[in-house]
């Protein structure tokens, strides 16, 4: 018997990590998320944002960051435009307010060109995984731990959990996809 624990795990890690890219990407509506790959200066060590300061929602296209140390305001407000991230920023006595903007129809096609290229790459690792998978039923085989008919029924069940997690990717993209749209 061929153990694809392994494999489904890596499938599912692949749509988790899919999950988190979509997460960054701004459909014009405020979403914490969305400053997650900005980094802070914070006392010599970069610190995503959320580990020095609260996120708040204020309105459907407002963040608010309110930092643990107010000190940090400058340094938040600088990170933020070094993102090139398209938000404006404004800076008030206690939190810096985020302002995401209205999405055009030209802005939303370059986001889903965005994210077909990240189901893309999610793609290639899927087949990646493929790959390293085949080449242990290939070397288990070879080491006579199952038959020739086993090896066959192995690589099937595999293009089934390929097919699966592909499905579940698309899924994904479809779900992320008409939210830009509808926006």
């Amino acid at each position: 018997m061929f153990d694809f624990s392994k494999a489904k795990e890596q499938f599912k890690e692949t749509a988790e990590h899919l999950k988190s890219e979509y997460l960054q990407i701004s459909t014009g509506r405020a979403n914490p998320a969305l400053l997650d790959s900005v980094k802070i200066d914070s006392y010599g060590a970069l610190q995503p944002i959320r580990n020095i300061a609260s996120i708040t929602t204020d309105d459907a296209r407002t963040l608010r960051i309110t930092p643990w140390d107010k000190s940090q305001l400058k340094a938040i407000e600088k990170a933020l435009i070094d993102s090139k991230l398209p938000f404006s920023v404004s800076v008030g006595d206690t939190s810096v307010i985020v302002n995401i903007p209205q999405l055009t129809e030209e802005s939303k096609k370059s986001l889903v060109k965005l994210i077909k290229e990240k189901l893309e790459s999610a793609r290639v690792r899927v087949r990646a995984i493929r790959q390293e998978t085949l080449k242990e039923i290939d070397d288990a085989e070879a080491r006579g731990e199952f038959a020739e008919d086993d090896k066959k029924r192995f690589k099937e069940e595999l293009q089934k959990l390929v097919d699966e997690a592909n499905k579940e990717l698309e899924e994904i993209f479809k779900k992320k996809e008409e939210d830009i749209m509808s926006v």
